[in-house]
């Protein structure tokens, strides 16, 4: 299995912190986002190579940061240099398909968010339905609904409907972007973009794939800290206290 880690945000509702310096390389306690996410999924035994998927403005960050670390870390340089000619996450994702050959299992994470649970349980749950596979969280608050990826589920799991930041949100269904793509399913990221998936927000890739296979939706154990602007930055480093669940 594939680790593709989602970095290359210019974050600039964090400026000027992130002005000249990746927000997941910033630190939240004893360790950077990223070191929280790596060393956690690293205790699954299930992934063989984490890809960093950058911009070129901070590759460079991510190449010194990876040499701190024990697991196979690749960067992947997207090229682009200013938030108006980023690719978009979906694009981002094939990019780095394409410029690595990968054809395996995918674990798919945006690489700015904290969690306090361990992103193993997901990883189980996606073996064990043999499907690509979101997570999902209930948000009461319409407004949020509007911004994010918004999930119709069933008795089982199974995904019926997902619309990324719908105007008139089906459910309270909220779907972070944390993802697993069967092997089968990461093939046809390259279908989905010809086919006119949106490419900016990484879920607009599983809502295409909902329309084409099973997928299905695990409800969090816990609780996601984004970080979206200085103000939640402060309030993640005085609250968070690392995996407890």
């Amino acid at each position: 299995m594939k680790c593709l880690i989602l970095a290359a945000g210019y974050a600039t509702r964090l400026y000027p912190l992130t002005e000249n310096f990746p927000k997941p390389l910033l630190k939240v306690g004893e360790k950077t986002i990223l070191d929280w996410l790596v060393d956690d999924i690293y205790t699954a035994g299930l992934v063989d190579e984490y890809v960093v998927i950058s911009n070129h403005k901070y590759a460079p960050h991510f190449e010194e940061w990876a040499k701190t670390k024990t697991q196979k870390i690749t960067v992947v340089d997207d090229g682009t240099s200013t938030n108006e000619t980023r690719l978009g996450a979906v694009k981002d994702i094939q990019f780095a398909i394409d410029q690595l050959g990968l054809d395996d299992d995918m674990l798919v994470i945006a690489g700015d968010n904290v969690l306090d649970f361990s992103l193993t349980k997901f990883m189980a749950y996606a073996q064990k339905k043999g499907t690509s596979c979101v997570m999902r969280y209930f948000e009461a608050a319409e407004a949020k609904l509007k911004k994010c990826g918004v999930a119709l589920i069933n008795e089982d799991d199974l995904i019926l409907d997902l619309e990324e930041k719908p105007e008139q949100p089906k459910s309270n269904w909220c779907t972070p972007p944390f993802y697993f793509y069967t092997k089968q399913d990461a093939r046809l990221v390259k279908v989905g973009i010809e086919q006119g998936c949106g490419t900016d927000a990484p879920g607009s890739y599983i809502a295409w794939l909902c329309t084409q296979t099973p997928v299905h939706s695990m409800e969090m154990p816990g609780s996601r800290y984004d970080i979206g602007n200085l103000e939640s930055y402060k309030q993640v480093q005085e609250t968070y206290k690392g995996i407890t669940k």
